[in-house]
């Protein structure tokens, strides 16, 4: 009985420290992988506001390139809001980003977008979301 009461504490102290490990990695950028950042140019074909648990959702365009369509997740469609920056079909933009695969697809996590004149800038250079503890700036 007292070693299935040490296990059970064991096993709830490794479920706390695994929650706090992916919250902190959340924090300081989640899936970006600066080892994978690329910069790719091309043209928007749609954009969308993902639903997701967190406040409006997340907004993703699906950009057409030289090598074929890839979603690139923007940021939470608050985020990009407030920064003044709209993209519709058609737009020419230039994307810096980290390439990574998420539920089994390839896609980009944009830190970076250029459109025209203007650059809306997501994340820092380490991967680490602007819209985190408000440290947004464009």
């Amino acid at each position: 009985m007292k070693a299935l009461h040490v296990l059970s504490i064991a096993i709830l102290v490794v479920n706390v420290a695994s929650v706090a490990s992916a919250q902190r990695g959340m924090r300081r950028g989640g899936n970006y992988n600066v080892s994978t950042e690329t910069t790719l140019m091309g043209t928007v074909d749609n954009v969308a506001t993902i639903a997701s648990e967190r406040r409006g959702g997340g907004q993703h365009i699906t950009l057409i390139t030289a090598s074929g369509p890839i979603e690139v997740h923007v940021g939470p469609a608050w985020y990009v809001s407030s920064k003044h920056v709209t993209f519709t079909k058609g737009d020419q933009v230039t994307v810096v980003g980290s390439k990574v695969t998420m539920d089994s697809r390839d896609v980009m996590l944009a830190r970076e977008i250029r459109k025209g004149d203007q650059v809306l800038k997501l994340r820092d250079a380490s991967g680490v979301p602007l819209w985190a503890r408000g440290r947004g700036t464009q």
